[in-house]
C-alpha cells in the first residue's frame, strides 16, 4: 500500500510530532478515493473508519486524534480538556499524547509549536477564519510568546486557481491595508486571493517569523489531494500534531 504522508519541513524536537495526510494509501472510493478520515462529507462510514485506523496504525499515534466540528470560526480549544467533538477550528495541546487535528480540502492547514518542544498547535484557516482571526487567536490560546513560535502552511488552494470576490478582498483590507499584496486581479473578473500570504502575514504582525510550507496548490494537484472548489463531493487532508514524550 502506497501511504503518502507530507512532514512538516521545520527542525523540530524529536517529541514533536507531525504529518498531513494527503488523499492517498486509504480504503475509500470516488469520489472520496482515497484516504479520506472525514465523517461528515457522505463517505462510508466502514472506509473512513478503516482509513483512520491506518493513521492510527501507521502513524503510532499514541491516541485517538482530537477531531473537531468544524465552522470556519475562531475558537480555540484545549485539546488536552475536550469532550466529544468540540465546534472550534483550531486546538492545541502542552500534554503528551495528545493529538490535534484539522481537516481541509482547499483550506489552509496550519501548524504550530514552540521551539523547545512544549506545547502544538493545529488551526484550520479558510479565507473566513483568516479574516475572522483564528491564526491570533491560536497563538494566543499557546503558553509560548510568538518569537518562539515556528509554524507550518500545509497544502491549500493556491492563488492562481483560487478567485474571490471583491467583498472577500475588502474584509481583508478592512483589518490591514498591508492584505492588498496578496490579492491581483483576475483576468476573468474578481481577485486572485493568496492564502498563503494572508497567513504569513497574519503570523508576522504577530511576531512569529520563522514560517515554513505554502508550495503545494490542492485544487491543481488533482492525484494528491482533495478539492472541495474543483470536484464539490470529496474527501479531506488530516493535518495532526502531537508531543510523543521524551
Amino acid at each position: 500500500m502506497l501511504y503518502d504522508w507530507i512532514a512538516p519541513d521545520w527542525p523540530a524536537p524529536a517529541r514533536v510530532r507531525a504529518v498531513c495526510t494527503t488523499r492517498r494509501g486509504g480504503t475509500s472510493l470516488a469520489p472520496y478515493d482515497s484516504m479520506n478520515p472525514a465523517d461528515h462529507v457522505g463517505d462510508s462510514a466502514v472506509a473512513v473508519a478503516e482509513n483512520r485506523a491506518v493513521l492510527a496504525r501507521e502513524l503510532k499515534l499514541p491516541a485517538a486524534p482530537v477531531w473537531l466540528q468544524q465552522v470556519h470560526g475562531v475558537a480555540v480549544v484545549d485539546a488536552s480538556r475536550v469532550r466529544g467533538i468540540p465546534q472550534a477550528d483550531a486546538s492545541w495541546t502542552g500534554q503528551d499524547g495528545v493529538v490535534c487535528v484539522v481537516m481541509t480540502a482547499d483550506c489552509l492547514p496550519l501548524l504550530l509549536r514552540d521551539r523547545a518542544g512544549r506545547c502544538v498547535a493545529a488551526a484550520h484557516a479558510g479565507w473566513r477564519g483568516l479574516a475572522a482571526g483564528v491564526i491570533e487567536q491560536t497563538v494566543a490560546a499557546l503558553p509560548a510568546r510568538p518569537g518562539e513560535l515556528l509554524a507550518w502552511l500545509g497544502p491549500a488552494i493556491g492563488p492562481a486557481a483560487y478567485v474571490v470576490g471583491a467583498e472577500v478582498r475588502d474584509c481583508f483590507l478592512a483589518h490591514d491595508a498591508q492584505a492588498a499584496d496578496a490579492f491581483t486581479a483576475a483576468a476573468s473578473g474578481g481577485w486572485h486571493a493568496d492564502l498563503y500570504r494572508l497567513a504569513r502575514q497574519r503570523l508576522a504582525r504577530l511576531g512569529v517569523h520563522d514560517v515554513s510550507g505554502g508550495g503545494l496548490c490542492s485544487y491543481t494537484e488533482r492525484d494528491r489531494f482533495y478539492s472541495y472548489r474543483r470536484d464539490g463531493a470529496t474527501g479531506r487532508m488530516a493535518s495532526l500534531i502531537w508531543l510523543a514524550g521524551e
